[in-house]
């Protein structure tokens, strides 16, 4: 015979000291060792804050070497990873946008959000293992000739941004970030492979240079105009809802209908839409000033 909750409690009077109610009206105990919860943290964000939490691959340098990713840039790979952080924003709708390039991706909180309570280690645990599950996940989709050998790593860090233009700087930093890397290796891996140099000749020959010398080894050894490089490479890429109109077909019957038939029906819904732009100057800001807002 089940026994109730009090009377099953009452056998262990040197665990629980007091009984409460629940809020479904059940009884609760409170056990002599819950004083440990008083070493958490409180690792509430600082409200009216934007929140940002950056994932990076761990040691992906030799996860790229060990499945062979195409060099400098494998759109497998980069696809892969937007569909990831996809995945994350729709799990987590109060992020407000996310950008990504390379083995990176900064996932935007608003700063009006109250989820999790606002908790920094919440934000983080949950972006990272959403990201990085969906990673294997979605593996296969990208990669079909390539099996995955050994689960990747992200680690993550939540940043506090109190003002507009601190988040746009931080933006602004990492495409910056993206066209810096990118632009060296173009050239680096257009002298490996094109030009027939060893990685060590190749990072000697680009030692001091200047984004100008790189352009110009590129278009007058290599006849590349780095600007024509696809906008994924040079930009990274920038997630945003979007409200999308979707057309489904229904079948109906009325009174009047001796047979269903079949109508159009047109919903909108809210889904992440990929951008590859320049978000360092203010036009881009300008044409979406909802993501500023307090109501957005």
């Amino acid at each position: 015979m089940l026994c109730s909750t009090r009377s099953t409690l009452l056998h262990f009077p040197l665990l629980y000291r007091t009984f409460r109610t629940g809020s479904d009206g059940r009884i609760m105990a409170k056990s002599k060792f819950e004083y440990v919860r008083e070493f958490e943290a409180d690792d509430a964000c600082l409200r009216n804050c934007w929140v940002v939490i950056r994932l990076d691959g761990r040691n992906f340098h030799r996860f790229s070497e060990q499945h062979n990713f195409y060099k400098p840039n494998d759109a497998r790979a980069l696809h892969l990873m937007n569909r990831c952080a996809q995945n994350v924003m729709q799990e987590l709708d109060d992020i407000l946008l996310a950008y990504g390039q390379s083995d990176e991706y900064s996932f935007v909180f608003h700063k009006k959000s109250n989820l999790f309570k606002r908790r920094a280690s919440k934000f983080m645990t949950h972006v990272a293992s959403q990201f990085a599950s969906s990673f294997v996940f979605y593996w296969k989709d990208y990669f079909a000739e390539q099996p995955l050998l050994y689960p990747p790593g992200f680690d993550g860090r939540a940043v506090l941004y109190p003002s507009d233009q601190n988040l746009k700087d931080y933006l602004s930093w990492r495409q910056a970030d993206c066209h810096i890397n990118n632009l060296y290796n173009t050239a680096f891996w257009s002298l490996v492979q094109g030009g027939g140099l060893t990685p060590a000749q190749a990072q000697e020959r680009l030692r001091g240079t200047v984004a100008a010398d790189k352009n110009e080894i590129l278009f007058s050894e290599f006849n590349i105009n780095y600007n024509n490089e696809p906008l994924l490479y040079r930009k990274g890429t920038l997630l945003l809802w979007k409200k999308v109109n979707e057309v489904t077909v229904k079948k109906i019957k009325t009174p009047q209908d001796a047979e269903e038939k079949e109508v159009q029906v047109t919903r909108s819904r809210s889904q992440t839409v990929p951008l590859h732009c320049d978000i360092i100057g203010e036009l881009f800001w300008e044409e979406h000033p909802e993501l500023l807002s307090d109501t957005s």
